[in-house]
């Protein structure tokens, strides 16, 4: 929950307005504001105070304890020109709070924190746990000093920062991104080869500062911050009964003996039957992740090495904690372990499986061109991937977007193919890619051909944009306010007789038609015969609307009819609605009735 804080009557009416904007906000007014911040305080994730920052400060002060558990405070001036993230940036999330402040009051966000403010992604924000010395390693970062990476895998992140490199001096500290780092080298054990499948260039310099990303816990005398990713599942099984101390007990256990980390656990997995085990749950909430239960009959078809006939007569299935860890693939690290308690029969087993790190895949729609059609999630997308694959033209477009470092597969015309298989190929060796395109992904661009290449084994996240046809509506009028179809006229893809076929079930079916691809200088007969396949069932006075170049420099749009379209002024950058018989000008503008009896 958020917090709101304010004094005045203006304060009081913005945090009103963000509240319907944000949602879940309270807003506190105690006797004395001192009053509403300490109870705030003790009762919400966040903060927003609409005062000074100077006065802000002074009446937190006596509340701060720690930054990762403090809430994240956002400051609003009386004026409401400036969103002030002024505590918590990362791990209160007041950076990201003071970005929806801004947005949702018409604001500037105001962040100080050294990476935001130079595009660099902090080491505490990619969600995982941190232990070491973040703050001496992300000051070698930002002062561009060479930083070692090392890693036996490939993780999803944003794109790292050009100083980041696996190919750095062989006798400097290291930078590890894995979840699987054998032990870092010391000043007395000289320098180890790169673990690392990639290298992203040298970087040269003195005295390097060392990050670790594993879920092996390590020992390094060099400057260290390790990031635990959630790579474990941790499948375990318990009597009716048993005591929450054992099975947790039997869990920390087996991770240490195994070197791993706590912290790197994603979730613990069990069967059905046992969803509402005490013992599991109070296990699952000390280590701060999720219960994960499956069917019996699924755990009793995952092949494992310890089979038993008492969980199948209890339960249905052989196994439970070897076959919950090993349900949806990966690396048998600690096989079934009972517990042993003394005096009776063990009552949990457990079981750890590494999962490698699944690519992610986010096909990005990036509108028709203009900045302002951009979607903010569009945006969050650029800056989370750490390779972009697009038309060249496209890349240009949002290549300021992008952070530092952000790798870039742009290529002409013509190379759809080779780009959705390049993005794949990218995602399935662990990386985070945005393949993007104009308008939306999945309108004749490049979700298509993508995801027809893309297997199970990675994420996919679809970002929906503006399409042509929407933009281009939104100029003309109202021309898709009742059913509406698209049509391609580019036969590039397509045989020319299914297109005609297309166009024809449109006309006799009366529905708006809007051409995409109508026209180029090799291609200007299609829309001609289109258009005239469509006047077989409507009338010369037809609205048609045609818009060019939507949200460029060269814009420009117009309303005109079925007979007297000039089809020389349409190329590949137009589309052209066609009304139906309903269709008519209102005022210069198009309009398609939604059928509304009060209109009638």
């Amino acid at each position: 929950m958020i917090g709101l804080i304010a004094a005045t009557s203006a304060g009081r009416s913005a945090a009103a307005e963000l509240a319907e904007a944000l949602g879940d906000c309270t807003l506190y007014q105690e006797r004395t504001v001192a009053a509403s911040i300490a109870r705030a305080w003790a009762e919400c994730e966040q903060l927003v105070c609409f005062l000074a920052t100077g006065a802000t400060v002074r009446l937190i002060a006596p509340l701060l304890a720690d930054k990762h558990s403090d809430p994240g405070v956002v400051c609003v001036d009386e004026a409401r020109r400036f969103a002030v993230s002024l505590v918590g940036g990362h791990d209160g999330g007041a950076n990201r709070l003071a970005a929806r402040v801004a947005e949702a009051l018409d604001a500037q966000p105001v962040l100080t924190t050294a990476t935001d403010a130079t595009g660099l992604p902090g080491l505490d924000t990619l969600g995982w746990h941190t232990e070491g010395e973040l703050a001496a390693v992300s000051r070698a970062l930002l002062d561009g000093a060479p930083v070692r990476l090392r890693a036996d895998a490939v993780h999803p992140l944003p794109a790292l920062p050009p100083n980041l490199t696996a190919d750095a001096p062989s006798d400097a500290p290291t930078v590890v991104i894995s979840d699987r780092m054998p032990q870092l080298p010391t000043a007395e054990s000289g320098p180890q080869p790169p673990a690392t499948s990639e290298v992203r260039g040298g970087s040269g310099g003195r005295s390097p500062e060392d990050r670790s990303i594993s879920d092996r816990i390590e020992a390094s005398r060099l400057t260290t911050v390790t990031l635990r990713p959630r790579t474990l599942v941790v499948g375990v099984g318990a009597s009716r009964g048993a005591p929450a101390e054992e099975v947790l007990g039997l869990v920390e256990a087996a991770l240490a003996d195994a070197g791993l980390s706590r912290h790197s656990v994603s979730h613990l997995a069990t069967v059905d039957a046992k969803a509402d085990e005490p013992a599991l749950l109070a296990a699952a909430a000390a280590l701060g992740v999720e219960l994960v239960t499956h069917p019996a009959e699924a755990l009793a078809a995952v092949a494992v090495p310890n089979p038993s006939p008492a969980p199948q007569a209890a339960v249905g299935t052989p196994s439970v904690a070897e076959a919950a860890a090993l349900l949806g693939g990966g690396e048998l690290l600690v096989p079934k372990r009972k517990s042993a308690p003394e005096g009776r029969a063990a009552m949990a087993t457990v079981a750890v499986v590494r999962r490698a790190p699944r690519g992610r895949l986010a096909l990005v729609g990036l509108g028709p061109g203009a900045r302002d059609l951009l979607t903010p999630r569009a945006r969050e997308e650029l800056r989370r991937a750490s390779v972009v694959v697009g038309l060249d033209q496209y890349v240009d477009q949002i290549r300021d977007l992008l952070r530092p470092g952000t790798r870039i597969e742009a290529t002409g015309l013509g190379a759809e193919e080779e780009r959705a298989r390049s993005a794949v190929r990218l995602a399935e060796q662990g990386h985070a890619v945005a393949l993007i395109g104009s308008g939306d992904a999945g309108v004749y661009a490049m979700a298509s051909p993508a995801l027809a290449e893309a297997g199970p084994d990675i994420d996919v996240v679809g970002v929906p944009g503006v399409t042509a046809a929407l933009a281009a509506s939104s100029l003309l009028g109202a021309p898709l306010g009742h059913d509406h179809v698209s049509i391609s006229l580019s036969d590039l893809h397509t045989p020319w007789e299914v297109i005609e076929r297309r166009v024809r079930a449109a006309a006799e079916a009366d529905l708006v038609v809007t051409f995409y691809n109508p026209r180029s200088r090799g291609r200007d007969w299609q829309l001609p015969k289109a258009l005239s396949l469509l006047a077989e069932h409507r009338t010369p006075d037809t609205p048609v609307g045609v818009a060019h170049a939507i949200s460029r420099a060269d814009e420009w749009h117009t309303v005109t009819t079925l007979a007297e379209l000039d089809v020389t002024t349409v190329d590949m950058t137009t589309v052209v609605v066609v009304g139906n018989t309903a269709s008519r000008t209102v005022a210069g503008r198009m309009v398609t009735p939604r059928g509304y009896r009060w209109q009638s």
